[in-house]
C-alpha cells in the first residue's frame, strides 16, 4: 500500500497529511494533541477551525513520517470518541494552503521594492508604518517557505504562520 504523505524538495516523503473531522466540543483538541504527545508523534503543523456545520470542527494535522507510522496514527485517532472521520491526503490529491503574516523592517528606499516582491508572490501589504511593513501571503506551503526566505533579506520583526490546511481536490477520493 502506498501511503499519502508530503514530499520534500528532493522527493523524499517527510510528512503525513491528515484531515480529521471532530465533534465541536470542549476538550477535543486537547485529547487529540494528548494522543500525539503520549505516543511521541511529532506534529509538524496543526490547524483547527469550525466547519460550515457548527457541530463539527476540522483538524488538519501534518505529522513527521519518522516519528509516526501512518496506520498507527489513524488507529489511535479512530479510538477517540469525538472523531467523526479521518482522511489521508496525498499531495497530488489535495489542495493545501498556509497563511503567513509578517512585519518586516524596511527603510523608505526599499519599501517599494519589497512591496513589488510581495505582490509578485501574490501577497499583500496590509499595513505600513514608520520603517515597517506588515505583509500577508496565503499560498501553497512550499511557496510560503520561499516567501519567508525572501523576507529574511529584510529584518523580520514578527512572523506568524497558521500551519497547513487542506481539502481533497475535486474529482479525487482522499478518504481513509
Amino acid at each position: 500500500m502506498t501511503l499519502p504523505a508530503s514530499l520534500s524538495r528532493d522527493g523524499d516523503v517527510r510528512h503525513h497529511l491528515l484531515s480529521v473531522l471532530v465533534e465541536n466540543k470542549a476538550g477535543v483538541l486537547a485529547r487529540v494533541a494528548g494522543l500525539f504527545s503520549r505516543r511521541g508523534f511529532n506534529i509538524f503543523s496543526l490547524a483547527v477551525a469550525p466547519t460550515d456545520d457548527d457541530r463539527f470542527s476540522r483538524i488538519t494535522v501534518v505529522v513527521d513520517v519518522e516519528s509516526a507510522p501512518l496506520e498507527q496514527v489513524i488507529q489511535q485517532l479512530d479510538k477517540l470518541i469525538n472523531v467523526v472521520s479521518i482522511s489521508q491526503l496525498a499531495p497530488d490529491e489535495a489542495v493545501e494552503r498556509e497563511l503567513l503574516l509578517a512585519t518586516v523592517a524596511v527603510d523608505a528606499a526599499r519599501r517599494e521594492e519589497v512591496g513589488a516582491q510581495v505582490e509578485a508572490f501574490g501577497g499583500e501589504v496590509l499595513d505600513v508604518g514608520d520603517g515597517e511593513l506588515t505583509v500577508m501571503l496565503a499560498e501553497r506551503p512550499e511557496t510560503v517557505d520561499e516567501f519567508e526566505r525572501l523576507l529574511a533579506d529584510c529584518r523580520i520583526v514578527e512572523l506568524q504562520r497558521t500551519g497547513r490546511v487542506a481539502l481533497p481536490k475535486l474529482g479525487h477520493s482522499g478518504g481513509a
